[in-house]
């Protein structure tokens, strides 16, 4: 086998990244809309937005696992194995999905209620997580498709899936936030009811996709084989740590806007609009993520192990070039950006240091995450929560020293994001290069 190219790796990426463009112009188009509602919906949108995320999380991990394992047994040449594999995926899914919809209907409001100091920003939250939370399901299924496509290094279908989910979402932000083309106003839960409308229609095109233009029979998806225990537990030893890492990640993240809302409701609505443009700038990110993930399981199953760290190398090289043309314009453009989410001068002049401080950070992140991913995509999943869970804690303990002890200015407050992505990427490189992952 010959080592893999920077055109392989971008073969797998692009289509990502692509799907990632329409995936933001969702969280583009609501920040912008909402934006014009007010500081308040903004601030709950944040609020209710990352902890929704941080719930899709826990099935993104279980995706994540789910896709180092259809990835290995594509590298060993074993395709006929992946459908029993993602039928366990899929019941594991929905049975994660309906537990969290219920687990956010309970107890969303008791959270939010201990950490949100404005009264009215808690209300906004409240009603926001009330009609985003019925996506969940179809959420879930999403990402159990998405595990199944990337893991097959079939990317071009998620660019096409999200194109959809994001042309469905914007028509349907502009008529129901506002009350456009005859539909009602419904202000900020006609968000939350845009981005559900979206991901069910994904849900339906995944389907259809997968049963008109997948072989079916190659892959023996669907033929509803009895349940096997020993697939099920390897579905879940490798998913598990990952659905806690990615929930602890995106928990903490909540946890770090929760702690901005108690320096304002001005800071919580700078942070979700630079948020906003934080999550466009790692759109490349996910991409090469993804795929160091995909190409590190897919080289183990070749036993090539030996290949894996110069073609990470060359991943994080790639996905630094790229997130510089995203992060060049917004250095030099940072006014003209910022106006898309909102008109207020002084909330503009206001988010420029904070957008100064994120757009550092990205490149940092684009080594940390390539690194990071490719510790999971060698199976080795408990090393990676173990990493987690340790710069996860650093990272919250300082958010929370700058916040509630010394009172920073909120710019100064967004550099942990630096601390985060420095720790993730020296500890990934340290595994990488002397760790025991190569053995069985």
């Amino acid at each position: 086998m010959k080592t893999i190219s920077y055109k392989k790796i971008w073969r797998i990426a692009w289509p990502i990244i692509v799907g990632g463009i329409a995936q933001n112009v969702i969280n583009v188009t609501d920040t912008a809309f909402l934006g014009r509602l007010g500081e308040i919906e903004l601030g709950a949108s944040a609020l209710g937005g990352v902890f929704y995320l941080a719930i899709i999380m826990l099935g993104y991990g279980l995706g994540i696992g789910t896709q180092i394992i259809v990835a290995r047994l594509e590298g060993e040449d074993k395709s006929g194995r992946i459908g029993r594999v993602m039928e366990h995926s899929f019941i594991a899914l929905l049975i994660t999905a309906v537990l969290m919809f219920f687990i956010i209907k309970i107890f969303s409001g008791g959270l939010f209620s201990s950490i949100i100091k404005s009264e009215n920003v808690f209300h906004a939250s409240v009603e926001f997580i009330s009609y985003r939370s019925w996506g969940i399901v179809f959420a879930y299924i999403n990402i159990g498709f998405g595990a199944f496509y990337i893991g097959t290094s079939r990317t071009r279908i998620i660019t096409w899936s999200t194109l959809v989910m994001a042309a469905v979402n914007v028509f349907l932000d502009y008529a129901l936030i506002f009350g456009n083309l005859g539909f009602p106003e419904m202000g900020l839960k006609g968000a939350a009811i845009a981005s559900v409308a979206a991901e069910i229609l994904v849900s339906v095109y995944f389907c259809f996709y997968t049963f008109f233009y997948t072989d079916i029979k190659k892959y023996r998806i669907f033929e509803f084989h009895a349940f096997d225990l020993p697939v099920a537990k390897r579905v879940f030893f490798i998913s598990g740590p990952v659905m806690l890492q990615n929930f602890l990640s995106l928990f903490a993240w909540f946890g770090f806007f929760a702690l901005v809302e108690n320096l304002g409701e001005r800071e919580l609505a700078i942070s979700n609009i630079v948020r906003s443009v934080y999550v466009i700038l790692m759109i490349p990110i996910w991409g090469f993520a993804a795929a160091s993930n995909t190409l590190v399981s897919f080289l183990i199953g070749r036993r090539h192990g030996h290949e894996v760290l110069p073609v990470v190398y060359k991943t994080s090289a790639l996905c630094f070039l790229l997130v510089l043309a995203f992060v060049i314009p917004a250095m030099l453009f940072p006014v003209e950006i910022l106006m898309i989410y909102t008109t207020d001068a002084g909330l503009i002049a206001q988010s420029l240091p904070v957008l100064r401080v994120v757009s550092g950070s990205v490149i940092c992140f684009a080594f940390a995450m390539v690194f990071y991913n490719a510790v999971s995509g060698t199976g080795k999943t408990g090393i990676a929560l173990i990493m987690e869970l340790f710069v996860v804690g650093f990272y919250f303990l300082a958010a929370y020293l700058m916040v509630i002890v010394f009172r920073l200015p909120v710019a100064v407050v967004w550099t942990v994001e630096f601390l985060y992505a420095g720790c993730l990427l020296i500890l990934s490189w340290l595994y990488l290069k002397f760790g025991n992952w190569q053995e069985k």
